[in-house]
């Protein structure tokens, strides 16, 4: 049997870079923790990718009067047409239901009204506090819309 040759120290791997998917990911979990939910205690955080390439963040935001409650997705898409983006290419939300928790309805109205024609090719990722995820489409979301052209 011939002695072992020492082996060669590995070699450090490179940082992996976030994908565009793990930067909105990231982003509306760090706005989750910005939340303020003193009354469901249900934190939600969302991101939305516009065309422009910048990333926006939302939280929710409770008031003791629930109807005025705003979601974190609808948060985030003001925050995007504040900064004059005018097209949301992508979004993200963090909760800590299990599984992942889609956004609501009216939520899905608004992304829709700032997606580009085609909203099957709009990704949607959901994510909770332990890391399980889904993956969806805002086409998957909110498949028969009503969009800006159904006006007339």
């Amino acid at each position: 049997m011939s002695p072992r040759k020492p082996r060669k120290p590995a070699a450090p791997k490179a940082a992996r870079r976030p994908s565009g998917d793990d930067a909105l990911v990231e982003a509306a979990r760090a706005a989750r923790d910005r939340a303020y939910a003193p009354y469901s205690r249900y934190h939600v955080g969302a991101a939305v990718r516009a065309d422009n390439g910048k990333i926006y963040r939302g939280a929710n935001v409770e008031n003791a009067s629930y109807g005025l409650s705003v979601c974190a997705e609808r948060n985030a898409v003001a925050a995007a047409i504040l900064d004059g983006a005018r097209r949301i290419v992508a979004c993200a939300v963090v909760t800590g239901s299990s599984p992942p928790a889609a956004p609501c309805g009216m939520c899905r109205q608004t992304l829709m009204e700032f997606a580009p024609d085609d909203p099957g090719r709009v990704p949607i990722v959901l994510v909770n506090a332990d890391g399980e995820r889904r993956d969806t489409t805002l086409g998957a979301l909110l498949p028969l819309a009503f969009r800006p052209e159904d006006l007339g």
